[in-house]
């Protein structure tokens, strides 16, 4: 019998479109979110797991096919919860009994790699293809490492990969300290040179190599994680872990991102910031954006303009963007661009001067503007102090008024 739980609890047939499931997830989630209905916080973290996996292609096929049970077992690449919370979690939730179930075997550890992606691939989407380089169980053995009853107990270490070792710190104190095994090499069993397997020489695992696709999707960000489940090193009677590639975003020329929004800067003369300007963007699809600015509206240094709909798309909704912002630079000329009667004409147009009133008396005192730079302060600054210092070097300590 088909299982139909996460369609039930967002209340769309199996036979939903991916925009009905949007808008019923949307719809519930305004309903039940712990900030509007704080009674509410299972409930909603079931609309949100059943959202996660039915808006997820992938996941929704392997769901459509072997239900939560499949969820629970497979699905490479897919971003599962781990076992341990889906057990918990759904076995509040649907009755599965997860917490009746046994360890099972050791799990491997998770193989982290990170991956350089361009601005561009985050903005278009793209496929990937990695070299891993893993452990896989050796075949010829099958992870035994020898000949069937070739491999028996460490005498040394009993089996436990560690030999523990006594040192006589004082008289009748002693302090215990263990270390690996040298017999074993810590693997608590040992196997004659002339039983080992001739693959893979009594080690049980061989290195091969493996490609990886990684599908990078419209709207994923810096360190966002896309995980291959199962896909770590193996070893014999331990559940391998995951391969987990973390996308690291390579710095852009032209765009920066923040979110889901794109910024530019852009140069501008002040001829284009007062009377108008047209110029044209590449972005990041290859599309070529024309701006046109209307003569007489000003941008003033630093404003920042948006354009709307042309930022990044969205992660899981790429139909929804984010903006473009551009922030302007206005250039001035330099001096003397212009006569003094080129200068009175541009007067003319521009916004009328403050009044000045000369200020009248003896204190009045006429003051030369100079060039700032920070070399010229800080120069200012060391002549002043150089100044006292040679005032204190010659007065010196302890030098006191004669008195007559």
């Amino acid at each position: 019998m088909a299982d139909n739980k996460l369609y039930e609890i967002l209340g769309v047939p199996r036979s939903a479109s991916e925009s009905e499931i949007k808008r019923s997830y949307h719809k519930l989630a305004k309903e039940f979110h712990p900030d509007k209905n704080p009674a509410a916080g299972d409930k909603f973290k079931e609309i949100s797991y059943a959202y996660e996996v039915l808006s997820d292609t992938k996941k929704r096929q392997i769901y459509d096919k072997y239900g939560l049970k499949g969820l629970q077992e497979g699905g490479q690449g897919g971003g599962f919860p781990p076992d341990d919370l889906f057990g918990h979690f759904f076995g509040d939730i649907f009755g599965m009994g997860g917490g009746s179930r046994g360890r099972g075997p050791a799990r491997g550890e998770d193989t982290m790699h990170p991956l350089k992606v361009s601005l561009e691939d985050m903005y278009m989407g793209k496929t990937t293809k990695l070299q891993l380089s893993k452990n896989v169980i050796c075949g010829p053995c099958k992870g035994i490492g020898g000949k069937p009853g070739s491999v028996v107990t460490c005498k040394d270490c009993h089996g436990q990969g560690v030999k523990v070792s006594y040192q006589q710190i004082a008289p009748h104190m002693t302090r215990q300290f263990q270390s690996r095994c040298p017999t074993c090499h810590g693997q608590g069993e040992t196997i004659n040179e002339k039983d080992k397997c001739p693959k893979c020489k009594g080690k049980k695992v061989l290195n091969e190599t493996k490609i990886l696709e990684v599908h990078i999707e419209k709207g994923m960000r810096e360190n966002q994680k896309i995980f291959f489940r199962g896909e770590g090193d193996q070893q014999p009677d331990t559940q391998p872990g995951d391969v987990i590639i973390v996308l690291q975003q390579k710095p852009h020329d032209i765009f920066q991102r923040t979110g889901d929004d794109l910024v530019i800067k852009h140069e501008i003369t002040l001829t284009e910031a007062l009377c108008g300007f047209e110029f044209v963007i590449k972005h990041l699809d290859g599309r070529d954006l024309l701006v046109r600015h209307t003569p007489g509206e000003v941008i003033k240094p630093g404003d920042l303009k948006g354009i709307q709909g042309e930022g990044m798309p969205q992660f899981k909704n790429p139909f929804e963007k984010g903006n473009l912002y551009i922030k302007f630079d206005v250039v001035f000329p330099e001096n003397n661009f212009a006569t003094e009667e080129q200068l009175k004409q541009i007067e003319t147009v521009l916004p009328p001067r403050p009044a000045f009133v000369m200020p009248t008396g003896e204190d009045v005192e006429e003051v030369n503007l100079m060039e700032y730079t920070a070399s010229e302060r800080g120069r200012g600054r060391e002549e002043a102090y150089a100044s006292d210092d040679e005032e204190h070097m010659h007065a010196g300590p302890g030098v006191q008024c004669a008195h007559q």
